[in-house]
């Protein structure tokens, strides 16, 4: 299969969830035998061939392949995610403590400054790719802090140890064979560093992403989303253009839900193929004006034809959204309800 980011965020990127306050501490690396490692070896072996099939250059295979070892700290992090077949159970911690841990004064002054930093550029990313800027800078500051730590695992050993580890073996080993792909064009071995599960750069792109939608947004030749922010912007657009965000849409805005509403009449009869458990906290899709008249208020301007889904993550009496079309796209990035929510409200902050 062709892995997309989606798929990869789904099993968790655990560079991302630290970032965004998940405990993501590794078990004891498992033992690892002399007999294994050679496994590993000639599974390397394959994959190098693969690569070959494909039009990689022998030198970059070389390059890229020479002293690899598997690593079992990065199995031992894949493990410890929530949701992995041998990690902890997955919390669900309320909202309200992690919005004000993820929506923070520290990430908003940091976001409006990069904000005033980017303002000679950002006018052509939105209106060439039709994202808003602050949307853009929300995800930077989720991903890496706005480039302040984008992680220091050697991608090409974290991504064979996964590939050969065996779990999800047809994801890992397509993004190892896109990350020699991205040698062979040119990009600096230095730079193939990032986090333990293959994650990189200002956005955190995995290989395959990196190769479909990076883009050079500021002409140079070089698809730089290390350390060009034209570049990081422009990727993140692109991103999120290719996932279907609609120019002019607010990805959600806070609501007011009577007390007395019918809430089971709200619930979606459709089950979602991916992430289901995130997407069935929200509501049916429903109109604004359809809202209103059951006496959901939105507390910022949204069309009556706009069709959205309500979702109140705290529960009722809480602070309750109506999620447009964009809100899904959010989740195309990182499938949670909190982080697409805190994505949002960032946004919202950095752009006041």
């Amino acid at each position: 299969m062709t892995p997309t980011f989606r798929h990869l965020r789904q099993i968790g990127l655990g560079f991302a969830l630290v970032l965004l306050g998940v405990p993501c501490q590794a078990q004891n690396p498992p033992a690892y035998s002399p007999s294994e490692e050679a496994g590993f070896e000639g599974y390397l072996q394959l994959l190098a061939a693969r690569a070959r099939s494909e039009g990689v250059r022998e030198t970059t295979i070389q390059q890229m392949t020479a002293g690899l070892t598997f690593n079992p700290k990065v199995i031992a992090l894949d493990r410890s995610q929530p949701g992995a077949a041998n990690g902890p159970a997955a919390g669900s911690p309320a909202f309200a403590p992690y919005r004000r841990t993820h929506v923070d004064a520290a990430r908003i002054a940091a976001g409006r400054a990069m904000y005033a930093n980017v303002r000679s550029i950002a006018p052509a990313v939105e209106a060439r790719f039709g994202v808003p800027a602050p949307i853009l800078l929300a995800i930077w500051g989720h991903e890496t802090n706005y480039g302040r730590y984008t992680g220091d695992f050697d991608l090409a050993r974290s991504l064979a140890t996964l590939a050969y580890e065996g779990r999800r073996r047809a994801l890992f080993s397509d993004e190892f064979i896109a990350l020699l792909k991205m040698a062979d064009a040119g990009v600096p071995r230095s730079r193939l560093v990032g986090s333990w599960a293959g994650a990189f750069g200002n956005p955190q792109f995995l290989p395959s992403m990196y190769l479909r939608l990076a883009v050079d947004g500021d002409g140079d030749g070089f698809r730089d989303i290390w350390s060009s922010r034209a570049d990081t912007l422009a990727s993140i657009a692109n991103y999120f253009r290719d996932a279907g965000w609609q120019p002019g849409l607010p990805w959600g805005v806070a609501a007011s839900v009577p007390a007395g509403i019918d809430r089971a009449s709200l619930a979606s009869p459709m089950t979602a193929p991916e992430c289901p458990r995130v997407h069935a906290r929200h509501s049916r899709w429903l109109t604004v004006s359809e809202w209103r008249a059951r006496g959901v208020q939105p507390l910022a301007p949204l069309g009556d034809k706009v069709l959205a889904s309500l979702i109140e993550p705290d529960g009722p009496g809480q602070t309750a959204y109506l999620l447009t079309g964009n809100y899904r796209v959010i989740l195309e990035y990182n499938c949670s309800n909190y982080y697409g929510l805190s994505v949002g409200l960032l946004a919202d902050e950095i752009a006041r």
